[in-house]
């Protein structure tokens, strides 16, 4: 059995104390005590848990539970994804592939909380997204902007937090590979557009062909590069 460390019981602590994101913990001399060890301990195990976000450091005012959020995740997979010049091109198709499947899997979900529904911001995210598109401009934020703001009728605040890391992973590997940008950001733009409307209308089949055509620049992009 592995043997329990520190920064595991504090994790301990927070849950049975039921400390929320936002609530402070307690002080280093009251962990030492609670925990029965020593200061260094204490501060190493804070150390190890604040480079994951469970805990937040704010000198001066003490260590707080953090918002768990995925940013550590999102750091390891970019620098995994540059890592090895033989196989980058091969992480950012495991990127990709993940970020359609969190797509598919969803698009149930996506479509059942939107169908009927008008939706003036994703609309004009899509209105954003083609108009910089037919300038030639990419849209990161509006892209980024609107696949979280799919999820965000959804009662799964959890799947809203990877789609928006593996988004993130995806935009900061892909200028670090060199991989060609696809001439067709318009097909990428309108994509958006029809995935919009398959929710709204309900068209499950609709939605699911919406993300197939919004992935095909990209897949192409690669399929290039590798050839």
């Amino acid at each position: 059995m592995a043997k329990t460390t520190t920064s595991d019981r504090i994790k301990d602590l927070i849950l049975s104390d039921g400390l929320r994101p936002g609530d402070l913990l307690p002080t280093e001399g009251e962990l030492c005590e609670r925990l029965g060890v020593s200061r260094s301990n204490v501060r190493e195990a804070i150390r190890k848990l604040s480079t994951l976000d469970i805990v937040d450091v704010r000198h001066g005012h003490g260590t707080y539970v953090g918002e768990m959020s995925l940013d550590a995740l999102v750091e390891a997979l970019v620098f995994r994804g540059v890592l090895s010049p033989g196989d980058d091109l091969r992480a950012l198709r495991d990127v990709v592939e993940v970020r359609q499947a969190l797509d598919f899997g969803m698009s149930k979900a996506i479509v059942k909380s939107l169908q009927g529904t008008t939706n003036p911001e994703l609309s004009a995210l899509v209105d954003d997204m083609v108009a910089m598109a037919k300038e030639g401009r990419s849209f990161p934020q509006q892209d980024r902007a609107f696949h979280t703001g799919l999820l965000s009728a959804l009662d799964n605040s959890l799947v809203g937090q990877l789609v928006a890391a593996f988004w993130d992973v995806h935009t900061a590997v892909l200028p670090r590979l060199n991989v060609a940008v696809a001439a067709d950001l318009e097909q990428t733009a309108k994509a958006h557009g029809e995935m919009l409307e398959a929710a709204q209308a309900g068209d499950v089949k609709a939605f699911h062909a919406a993300i197939t055509v919004h992935y095909d620049p990209i897949a192409r992009a690669l399929d290039r590069d590798v050839d």
